[in-house]
Formats: C-alpha cells, sequence, structure tokens
C-alpha cells in the first residue's frame, strides 16, 4: 500500500499571466528542496541527564517544508501547456533526472476550478495531469515513477471556487 508524503508537497499552481519567461525555481533548488525527503517525521532521541538539562539541550526543529510553488498557467477549460509552463516544467524535470532523486516516485493531482460540471471537472483535472505527465516523460523522467491522476474542484487551493488558482496540478511524493 502507498502512503502520500504530504509533508513533501510541489504545488503547480496556476496564475493568470506570467512575468517572465525565466523559471522560479531552478533544478537545482529543487534537488536541495527533495533531497532527504525519504527521512519523513520528526527525529527522537533519548536525553540522559535531569529534566532541565534535556530540555536546556533540545535543539530547535527546523522549519517544516511544506511546498514550492511553480507558477504554470492553464488556460480556463485547457490542459494545454505555454511556453512558460514547459520552462518550470523542464526545470523539475532535470530535478528528477538527477542522481539525488532518482529513488523518489511521484504522483501528479489535476484540478479544476468550479467552472464545469463535477464530472467534466474530473476529465479535464486528468488531462492536466496526463499533460504534464507526458510533458515530464518526454524529458526523460521514467514512467514508473510518475503516476498522474485527476480530482476535480476538490480541495480549492482559494476559498473562491471559480478563482484561477485552483485551477492547478500538484505533485506529491509517493513513499512505500
Amino acid at each position: 500500500m502507498k502512503l502520500w508524503g504530504s509533508a513533501f508537497v510541489l504545488a503547480v499552481a496556476l496564475s493568470s499571466t506570467h512575468a517572465s519567461a525565466d523559471p522560479l525555481q531552478k533544478s537545482e533548488d529543487i534537488v536541495k528542496f527533495f533531497e532527504g525527503a525519504s527521512e519523513f517525521g520528526p527525529s527522537r532521541g533519548v536525553c540522559v541527564g535531569t529534566e532541565d538539562e534535556c530540555k536546556s539541550n533540545k535543539k530547535e526543529a527546523p522549519a517544516e517544508r511544506t511546498s514550492i510553488d511553480m507558477l504554470i498557467n492553464f488556460g480556463l477549460d485547457s490542459a494545454e501547456l505555454d511556453t512558460t509552463a514547459r520552462t518550470e516544467l523542464g526545470e523539475f524535470a532535470k530535478a528528477l533526472n538527477d542522481n539525488r532523486l532518482s529513488t523518489l516516485s511521484f504522483v501528479v493531482e489535476g484540478y479544476t476550478d468550479a467552472s464545469g460540471s463535477a464530472h467534466y471537472n474530473e476529465g479535464l483535472s486528468e488531462r492536466r495531469a496526463q499533460s504534464v505527465t507526458a510533458f515530464l516523460m518526454s524529458n526523460g523522467v521514467d514512467a514508473a515513477r510518475i503516476k498522474a491522476i485527476g480530482l476535480g474542484e476538490t480541495h480549492p487551493r482559494n476559498p473562491d471556487p471559480y478563482n484561477p488558482a485552483n485551477r492547478r496540478v500538484e505533485m506529491r511524493i509517493r513513499t512505500e
């Protein structure tokens, strides 16, 4: 049975415009973010000493990194990747092809806003996830490492169900 590592989410958010064709996240930044992702959960240890000594020696936990946002633009009722989306996803593909991430697999979750019927949106979200997956595979990512699913208008990113930010793809690390 597969568990979804929700602590390490790559949210591919959609915006209506892009400022430039330069990727927001470089492949090396993505590699560094996900490197060590197999070490889920807080570290545990035993402290030998008095309660006060143990409390004073306790290190502050680092801030939990929960997501990397990449601005990807899907048009309304579209699963086509534009030039900027291809640039962003190209950096992600480079990161996934890096040896340091070779053991990680991802699920690509497609979402929509509430503009269509629930049944239609499920299909559109699946097409969006497939579009991203196909692009990653065409850039050398092994198909066995990525799985596309469509989740329609569930789990909106923005409380306004019609907001373009809800038209997105999220990639989550799959763990055994």
